[in-house]
C-alpha cells in the first residue's frame, strides 16, 4: 500500500479551548458549531448542585476552587485558553468579581482566561452600545442582577424579559427565545443580549438580526467569539457586528 494518498494526510492539526461549564450544560453541540475545524472544545463540569436556576445555583457553580479545580482537569490536552462558560456565574457579583474569576482560572495554570459575561464586558467596549434589552431565561432576581453588571459598564437596560425557569433551559424552543427578543426589543436599544449558554440560540441570529437592524448577542457566541479572538482566529458562525472585529487591531 502506497501511503501517499490524500486521504492518509491528517488528522487536522487541533488548537483547543478549555471549557469550565455548570453541571447542567445540555449544548454542547451548538457549542461546536461556532468553532472552526481546527479547534476542539475540552470539557470539564463543575459539581452537580441539587438546586434551581437560581441566584442560588449561580453562586455555587462560580465558586473559584470549582473554577481551579475544572481548569487544571482540562490543562493536559494543552488549551490555548480556558473559558468559564456561565453567564449568570460571571455576572451576579459585578464586574470586579468577573476580573476575580478570571485570575482564578490563570492562577490554576490556564495560559488565558475568558468568562461569558467577561466577553460581554468585551462586546461592549468594540461595539459601543450604551442602550440595551436583555433576555433571560431566569427569575426576576437574577435578572435583576444582569441589569445591574451591565449598568456598572455604564449601560442602560432600556427594556428586559424573563421566562422565570428554575430548569430545562435548553428545552426551550426556538419560536418561545424569538418571541422573547422580539417583546424585549425597543426602538431605543442598539443592541439585545440575550443571556444563559443553555439557551439555544444559533439558528435565529441572523434572521433576527437582518429584521432588526442590530446586534443580537448571545451567551455562547460571544463566549467563543472571545477566544478565538485570543487565539488570532477568525469569528465562526452568526452575528455580522462582531465578525472580524479581533482582526481589525493592529
Amino acid at each position: 500500500m502506497e501511503l501517499t494518498d490524500v486521504e492518509f494526510e491528517g488528522p487536522l492539526a487541533q488548537r483547543g479551548i478549555g471549557i469550565i461549564a455548570p453541571f447542567d450544560l445540555a449544548l454542547e453541540r451548538e457549542l461546536w458549531r461556532w468553532a472552526p475545524l481546527d479547534v476542539s472544545f475540552h470539557l470539564a463540569r463543575t459539581p452537580f448542585e441539587p438546586v434551581a436556576v437560581s441566584l442560588e445555583q449561580a453562586e455555587l457553580v462560580s465558586g473559584k476552587e470549582h473554577l481551579q479545580k475544572a481548569t487544571r482537569d482540562v490543562l493536559g490536552v494543552d488549551p490555548e485558553v480556558v473559558a468559564y462558560l456561565c453567564t449568570s456565574g460571571s455576572f451576579i457579583n459585578g464586574p470586579e468579581y468577573e476580573a476575580s474569576l478570571r485570575q482564578a482560572i490563570l492562577e490554576a495554570g490556564a495560559p488565558t482566561a475568558v468568562t461569558t459575561s467577561g466577553a460581554l464586558m468585551e462586546a461592549v467596549e468594540k461595539l459601543g452600545p450604551r442602550r440595551m434589552s436583555v433576555v433571560t431565561p431566569y427569575d426576576a432576581e437574577l435578572t435583576d442582577r444582569l441589569k445591574t453588571f451591565l449598568g456598572a459598564l455604564d449601560v442602560e437596560v432600556v427594556r428586559s424579559h424573563h421566562l422565570g425557569l428554575g430548569g430545562g433551559i435548553w428545552r426551550v424552543n426556538y419560536r418561545t427565545v424569538v418571541e422573547q427578543i422580539l417583546a424585549a426589543d425597543d426602538p431605543s436599544a442598539e443592541a439585545i443580549f440575550v443571556s444563559c449558554t443553555n439557551l439555544p440560540t444559533y439558528d435565529i441570529i441572523t434572521p433576527l438580526e437582518r429584521e432588526l437592524g442590530k446586534p443580537i448577542l448571545t451567551a455562547n457566541q460571544l463566549t467563543v467569539w472571545a477566544c478565538l479572538g485570543r487565539m488570532g482566529l477568525p469569528m465562526v458562525g452568526p452575528g455580522k457586528w462582531l465578525r472580524d472585529v479581533f482582526q481589525e487591531e493592529p
